[in-house]
């Protein structure tokens, strides 16, 4: 597979990730989630030169980062391991609920029991998963930093940030990566958008690429909808996604436009909806390594093929020119 460069890391990586969460929480049914399977996935994934893994302790109390320590077990060093740490994940009879933790004393006790899970020395990227309201942002980074000191973690991250803060963390200690939804139906880190928190994000794609850190996108692939496979009308209830105002009746029906975009680009290169979305987003930087998430051995193999895919300008501003989503991410 082609390369990125972590630059913090002194590393290449894949240029597609995987992003792991669902192989534990928030997607599907629980009844349906099969670990072993799931560990086969990841196996198959470092064979295929995938080799940046994304966990944190939020998914799954902890049982994602577990199932990556056992899919790892022998071939730790083909993975560069990312967690996560700042939110507490709790399965509810309404789906999966966060709350934000990002005191230095959690973080400290998160650190190990992450380590232990994951069965690793170190942490080659840990992420701040949000940032607290409750919390300064100079004492949470300081802790991470902290980490790097004692050897427990190699770099750190932000996850859904604004310029604004990145750019305070990075006056204490460089980031090396930061992480926010971004795909064809989630522009906002391009300076479009807002955080969760409904702040302006400002262009932290540039931001990144300025600080020779990397933009890693999650959920490029529209939480699997751009695939144009994805029936928003048979999401389980337990499935996080039946929560989300982009996937009801009318909002899933009205993005079928930007689907529509995408299949007709596909179309042109005898290719499927999945590479041509990831196509887009890795032609956005060369400092842009996505996530996408799967449990399905053929499907991985789909998203690794955008690598290969060359898009040309017409295809790219065809591309741009899609719909913007109906429906908000939360």
């Amino acid at each position: 597979m082609k390369n990125r460069t972590i630059p913090s890391l002194a590393r290449t990586t894949g240029a597609i990730g995987l992003g792991c969460m669902g192989m534990s929480w928030a997607y599907g049914s629980p009844a349906d989630r099969d670990a072993d399977a799931s560990i086969g996935v990841i196996r198959h994934a470092l064979d295929a030169g995938v080799t940046l893994l994304d966990t944190s302790d939020a998914y799954g109390a902890g049982r994602n980062e577990e199932l990556v320590g056992r899919a790892l077990a022998g071939r730790r060093s083909e993975a560069i391991v990312a967690t996560k740490v700042g939110l507490i994940g709790e399965e509810t009879p309404e789906g999966p609920r966060l709350t934000r933790d990002a005191r230095p004393e959690h973080i400290r006790e998160a650190v190990d029991a992450s380590l232990g899970r994951l069965q690793v020395d170190a942490i080659d990227l840990y992420y701040l998963h949000r940032v607290d309201p409750d919390v300064p942002l100079a004492e949470s980074w300081g802790t991470l930093a902290d980490l790097v000191t004692a050897g427990k973690v190699r770099a750190l991250g932000l996850s859904e940030v604004t310029v604004a803060e990145a750019t305070v963390a990075h006056r204490i200690h460089p980031v090396a990566a930061v992480q926010s939804e971004f795909s064809l139906w989630t522009r906002d880190p391009q300076g479009t958008g807002t955080t969760p928190d409904g702040a302006m994000t400002g262009d932290i794609i540039g931001w990144t690429a300025e600080h020779d850190a990397i933009f890693v996108p999650f959920s490029p692939l529209g939480r699997g909808f751009l695939t144009g496979k994805f029936d928003a009308a048979k999401l389980d209830k337990a499935d996080f996604r039946a929560s989300l105002p982009r996937f009801t009746d009318q909002a899933a029906a009205a993005n079928r436009r930007i689907v529509d975009v995408v299949q007709g680009v596909a179309a042109r290169h005898d290719t499927t909806a999945a590479a041509v979305a990831l196509g887009w987003v890795l032609a956005q930087g060369p400092h842009l390594v996505p996530i996408p998430g799967t449990t399905n051995i053929r499907n991985l193999d789909a998203n690794v093929a955008a690598v290969d895919l060359t898009l040309t300008s017409d295809d790219l501003a065809e591309l741009d020119s899609a719909p913007i989503a109906v429906g908000t991410r939360y």
